[in-house]
């Protein structure tokens, strides 16, 4: 299987533009003059376009994939929270998902626009109907379940952090009872905030879960992925509860160097 280049495109402009551009004035507040500014000459935005990435995120997923394989092997992946698409391109590539044969699904409440091999479904995750419809589309059982979903923005920081790590909850739950055994769950989460409770689920159905931040992550950005590793499968979950209380105790999930 042919996997997408990953290497960080900090050692070079690599797209022929001038980095260090400033917009005029104008009639621009100044904090989106600076956002303006900031997305024109990121290297990771430059390098989206030139290899035909519809977002800069392409490359949080292609770092995590480089160190810990979790694409490798993948036949069937679910994407949440994947407009514009670029983790969903990342998917069909990987999986050598056609639209006669698909392999991807992706779920957004936002329009994505038309991808190969990608079942794509305009609809809220959190809709009771999102599960079975996302199953059916994928057609059988995915290895990978990747979230990049983020509650929409209110302006007040705690409400936006529970928000969003509800999603990270829901979606880790969904994984659980989608996932094949050994399949793999990504998910973005906060610094510092997730929930215990959560934690000790993903500890008793999977070998291993990490943070992690990869480089293509902004750095005044204070999100983070949480991976989970090597489901154990549906064995797992129905396991005694002396089983179950010996995994919660084990030892705290590591932040990634």
């Amino acid at each position: 299987m042919t996997k997408p280049p990953s290497k960080s495109p900090g050692a070079g402009n690599r797209t022929g533009r001038k980095l260090g551009q400033k917009v005029k004035k104008g009639k621009l507040k100044a904090s989106s003059r600076r956002w303006i500014e900031r997305h024109i000459n990121d290297p990771y935005v430059q390098r989206a376009k030139l290899e035909g990435y519809r977002a800069r995120a392409a490359f949080k997923l292609l770092e995590i994939d480089e160190k810990h394989h979790i694409l490798k092997g993948a036949r069937r992946i679910i994407d949440l929270g994947a407009a514009p698409g670029s983790w969903s391109q990342i998917a069909a590539k990987v999986t050598d998902s056609t639209d006669e044969d698909i392999r991807v699904a992706a779920i957004d409440f936002l329009e994505i626009a038309p991808l190969p091999g990608v079942r794509i479904l305009q609809l809220d995750f959190l809709d009771p109907e999102a599960p079975r419809l996302l199953m059916e589309a994928v057609g059988g059982t995915p290895d990978l379940v990747i979230s990049d979903m983020a509650a929409p923005t209110t302006g007040h920081q705690k409400t936006d952090h529970l928000r969003t790590m509800h999603l990270c909850e829901v979606a880790a739950h969904f994984a659980v009872e989608v996932l094949g055994e050994g399949g793999h769950f990504l998910a973005k989460t906060f610094q510092g905030g997730t929930e215990r409770e959560l934690l000790n689920m993903l500890k008793q159905n999977f070998r291993q879960v990490i943070h992690v931040k990869p480089g293509a992550s902004r750095q005044e950005s204070v999100e983070m992925f949480l991976l989970a590793k090597h489901f154990k499968g549906r064995k797992a979950r129905v396991e005694g509860a002396d089983a179950a209380e010996a995994e919660t105790a084990g030892p705290e999930v590591e932040d990634e160097a």
